[in-house]
């Protein structure tokens, strides 16, 4: 049985929790990381050199980390959500390096700084300067699908996982938003989602 080790409050763990499930993969979970601990202990790092979540590993002993890795391979392996087409998949994949590229750092800032840092502790500058960036951001999606109902076309794919848990977390946070319509009306459909209710429309922590 495949193996999934990170805490489930963890954003990259919820994209492989959400692939997974969309798969209809059977899996175990791994509590680890964050207040769980554990991923910086010898055993941890020998299948995970950076000490990060998720890992994955399979029962032949094949381990796997990088959270849009695991996706695309996932993806991949078990023939569904990988576009068989290169051009079709590359259309999807562009969106996942999108997320770490262009908005994971932004985003990164809000949510730690509204969700995990003390209200004494933040720094309202900068969450105000990522956010006024990350409605720029945003607006890049929502043009795009402008005349698509998902990001690689009219299709769920993998190229939505990534983003799809990302947008939750900025839809449903404590700040000042433009109207992206486009966005909003795939964030429906992502909702309408059994995977994405179970594994991404959860309490922030």
């Amino acid at each position: 049985m495949l193996k999934i080790w990170g805490r489930a409050s963890s954003v990259n763990v919820q994209k492989v929790l959400w692939c997974a499930d969309e798969l209809g993969l059977a899996y175990e979970r791994v509590d680890i990381g964050g207040a769980f601990g554990g991923n910086d202990q010898p055993a941890y790092r020998a299948k995970n050199p950076n000490g990060l979540v998720p890992t994955i590993e399979e029962d032949d002993g094949f381990i796997l980390w990088e959270s849009n890795t695991i996706v695309r391979y996932l993806s991949a392996k078990h023939g569904k959500l990988s576009p068989g087409d290169p051009r079709a998949r590359a259309d999807a994949e562009r969106w996942m390096d999108w997320q770490l590229t262009t908005i994971a750092r932004d985003m990164t800032t809000v949510f730690w700084g509204l969700v995990r840092t003390p209200p004494d502790k933040r720094d309202p500058a900068a969450i105000e300067a990522a956010a006024k960036s990350l409605n720029g951001l945003w607006g890049r999606l929502d043009a795009h699908l402008k005349d698509r109902a998902f990001v690689g076309g009219n299709a769920f794919t993998m190229g939505d996982i990534p983003v799809g848990c990302l947008a939750y977390r900025w839809l449903n946070l404590p700040i000042s938003r433009v109207s992206l319509p486009n966005l909003e009306a795939w964030y429906g459909r992502l909702g309408e989602r059994a995977p994405y209710r179970k594994n991404v429309m959860v309490p922030m922590t």
